[in-house]
């Protein structure tokens, strides 16, 4: 039997996180689908999320194949090697499975999966996902706009950000008995940041409900930042008035600030994000402002210095 034993390493030499069923199907399989990427493809074709379209938010570029996205990730629950999730990461239970929103909200609300999978027609969105350590992927999430949901509890004119938190359960989790981060993790939006429509939550990718290497049963994607923003495995959403401490701000402040958008004039002290290599390719290509979605939300950013509140 191999024991999983984490190795305690210091903030500063950790690189952050990241690269469909019948409602009937999808509560009693999806367990069984967290490892989709090693099913055979007679089994994992079989499991489609209810009706789902392609939005208009989709990236023409090529999406990363099936096994590049499940087997090369950052999920530091589960270690911090990239192969790590798709080994230990079958030990995480995704059902039952609930998201508390609470805070500044006139409605607080307990979500399970299928009032999650009512909010919202679902879209698949292909989006570039670039993570901050030089790495990119395409991939073809299926979820639903986050706005949806906070639109459910109505937030008051107090909440000015949304926090996040990813379950904290070191028994299915074993990188959270190691000290890599100050468990659980945590992230934040601002609140106009998490009403923007390319801002979504996932439940799925490649027509499955999502591997558990991938953040099932639901996580956050915001496609226009570096990867560790989209915080997976989401158990808790509040709405607040003052600007969250991020897990990874609180690790290295002088490393990953608040917002994390994708600029490529903004180095990382310990590397530079002017270029990435997208996974399956060995060349280099030039990292597009806002990872390529300028258009859609510079205007968030009017007046801001973007080196600053980097």
């Amino acid at each position: 039997m191999t024991v999983y034993r984490p190795t305690p390493i210091a903030p500063s030499e950790i690189t952050p996180e990241e690269i469909y069923l019948s409602r009937r199907e999808w509560m009693t399989g999806a367990a069984a689908l967290a490892t989709a990427a090693m099913l055979p493809a007679s089994r994992a074709e079989a499991a489609a999320l209810p009706t789902y379209y392609q939005s208009k938010y989709s990236t023409k570029d090529t999406p990363n194949s099936l096994n590049e996205i499940t087997s090369y990730n950052n999920f530091y629950e589960f270690g911090t090697d990239k192969s790590d999730p798709a080994e230990y990461a079958g030990s995480l239970k995704t059902r039952p499975w609930a998201v508390e929103v609470s805070g500044e909200v006139g409605k607080p609300k307990r979500f399970d999966i299928d009032s999650l999978l009512k909010l919202a027609t679902l879209e698949e969105r292909i989006y570039r996902h670039r993570c901050v350590e030089g790495w990119s992927m395409v991939i073809p999430w299926v979820g639903f706009p986050l706005a949806a949901l906070l639109k459910e509890v109505e937030p008051t004119s107090k909440a000015k950000f949304v926090e996040f938190t990813t379950l904290m359960a070191p028994d299915q989790m074993p990188g959270q008995r190691s000290r890599t981060l100050d468990w659980p993790y945590i992230e934040g939006l601002r609140i106009d940041e998490a009403m923007h429509p390319l801002a979504i939550l996932a439940i799925g990718l490649y027509g499955r409900p999502l591997p558990n290497q991938n953040g099932a049963p639901i996580r956050l994607v915001v496609p226009w930042k570096y990867g560790f923003k989209s915080i997976k495995s989401i158990v808790r959403i509040r709405l607040v008035e003052k600007q969250p401490i991020s897990s990874w701000t609180r690790a290295a402040p002088s490393e990953y600030g608040f917002y994390s958008n994708v600029n490529p004039e903004v180095d990382h002290p310990r590397w530079s994000q002017a270029t990435e290599r997208r996974i399956g390719e060995f060349s280099k290509r030039k990292t597009l402002m806002f990872n390529g979605y300028g258009d859609e939300v510079a205007s968030l950013y009017t007046g801001m210095d973007l080196r600053h509140y980097f």
